[in-house]
């Protein structure tokens, strides 16, 4: 990694810190360059704006989940588990996606269709194969197992889980989220 590639992964990385805690509106671009130990000068040459830099900030966590949580068509159950450990492991995902629908996209698709389509398209192909029940819509069955994996991440009402919390725990919210899963759209 050269020097510029090295000051955006620190500025990625300290804008993820960011923005997580305070929003676009609230993150402050000063706190960021510090953090990151990059100048302001340098923070607008890479991104031209907080907006900018939230946007990358924002993708690059979402491509971290893709890489952490693959979808294996046949395996919705483990998708959805895979989905509750990197959720566990990047909570400020959950933030930055809240602070975006918050600020940004208070309807709608949050992400792009091409975030998407790949998700939607194996579970049509799974459908298709007998091993999702076909009566449901791909996208609908990806929103739900989004969620469902999310029952206990940041944006929880009821409990926010960490990874400071006991193994058994974790092993019972995975034997649960892969038991509900695979009963609500597996066949």
């Amino acid at each position: 990694m050269d020097k510029a590639q090295a000051s955006r992964r620190r500025l990625l990385d300290a804008g993820a810190v960011e923005f997580a805690a305070h929003g676009i509106a609230g993150g402050r671009v000063d706190r960021v360059s510090a953090e990151a130990k990059v100048s302001k000068a340098q923070l607008y040459a890479y991104y031209g704006s907080k907006e900018a830099l939230f946007d990358a900030v924002l993708h690059d966590q979402v491509s971290g989940i893709l890489d952490a949580a693959p979808l294996t068509a046949d395996d919705l159950p483990g998708y959805a588990v895979r989905l509750y450990d990197a959720y566990l492991d990047r909570p400020q995902l959950v933030r930055l996606a809240t602070w975006a629908r918050l600020e940004r996209t208070p309807e709608g698709h949050l992400f792009t269709e091409a975030d998407e389509t790949p998700k939607t398209d194996a579970i049509a192909r799974a459908q298709e194969a007998g091993h999702i029940d076909p009566s449901l819509p791909p996208a609908d069955v990806h929103s739900m197992v989004i969620s469902l994996a999310m029952t206990w991440s940041p944006s929880s009402l009821t409990y926010t889980a960490t990874t400071a919390d006991p193994a058994a725990d974790h092993e019972r919210r995975r034997r649960s989220l892969a038991h509900t899963v695979r009963h609500a759209f597996c066949t």
